[in-house]
């Protein structure tokens, strides 16, 4: 249960909800998420990160996962460990 809600949050987590890109700056700045280390990457907190980091986009990256390489301003990355639980937070 838990791969399969990462999965779907890795998988739809580039796309914003609708609605959602209200009062954003979109120049991510992670030390407004640092508050979700430890916390279960849910599709809440997720979301929550997002915004209080004024990302555009937002990425959750399992361990050992392949990722683009791109460095985006207005991206925050979210890294889980194999439990789900997030162990940092970072811009690109």
């Amino acid at each position: 249960p838990l791969a399969v809600l990462l999965t779907s949050i890795a998988a739809c987590s580039t796309v914003p909800p609708p609605g959602a890109v209200e009062q954003v700056t979109g120049t991510c700045n992670a030390e407004a998420a640092r508050w979700t280390i430890g916390r279960a990457a849910s599709p809440e907190t997720v979301e929550d990160a997002r915004l209080a980091s004024q990302s555009r986009d937002v990425r959750v990256i399992e361990p050992g996962q392949a990722v683009t390489m791109d460095y985006r301003h207005d991206r925050l990355n979210i890294d889980v460990n194999e439990r789900g639980a997030i162990t940092g937070v970072r811009c690109g």
